[in-house]
């Protein structure tokens, strides 16, 4: 018996997606498969998932076998949108270490595909009107992860991104108040506390 379980799993990954079907791809986000195909390649044949990025006016081929090792997934379960969305009412928590470093993590998180991460990313460089700008990388961070979380929000919840965009807004203003720009050195303290307990 043992033996007919394993070819199950390995024609198992081959049927996990559907055409049609929302999708995230952890390096671009949400996108639609389309198609799946068969293509010969150097003498084999390959299944492919063909996944619109329509936003983006990108298509994307990914072969079956691939899809575990570069991320892909379905999209976010409900109580995993609505962790994300408590995450933005949390306290900013900024490392104090140089810029270059943090925006790499904070880039690393966004291309995750973990919607938890990326909202921790909208979190920690939201900007609120008593606040100081934020800078130019701080910004386009900043949107690439308010982007990536709108879209699955809105592919989950069957909604428009500017709905997804409001609800978002929404949760980030229920957080705690905004420290304007004498204040930040003791919010920076306070969760560096936070992160080593």
């Amino acid at each position: 018996m043992s033996q007919t379980k394993i070819p199950s799993k390995v024609a198992s990954p081959k049927a996990s997606f559907k055409a049609n079907e929302f999708i995230v791809y952890p390096a671009h986000g949400v996108g639609q498969i389309v198609a799946i195909e068969e293509q010969e390649v150097a003498g084999f044949k390959l299944e492919l998932y063909v996944i619109s990025f329509a936003k983006d006016k990108m298509t994307l081929k990914v072969p079956t076998p691939k899809v575990a090792s570069v991320g892909m997934r379905k999209l976010a379960e409900a109580d995993v949108v609505r962790k994300a969305l408590d995450t933005l009412m949390g306290r900013a928590r900024i490392k104090r270490t140089m810029w270059s470093r943090r925006a790499q993590e904070y880039e690393a998180k966004i291309n995750s595909g973990d919607l938890v991460a990326i909202a921790e990313v909208v979190r920690d460089l939201y900007r609120s009107d008593v606040q100081p700008e934020q800078s130019y990388s701080e910004r386009q961070l900043y949107e690439a992860a308010l982007d990536r979380m709108a879209r699955e929000i809105a592919a989950v919840q069957k909604i428009g991104d500017p709905e997804s965009l409001k609800l978002i807004e929404g949760q980030l203003s229920k957080g705690p108040r905004r420290l304007a720009k004498g204040e930040e050195a003791a919010v920076v303290e306070e969760t560096d506390v936070d992160e080593a307990a």
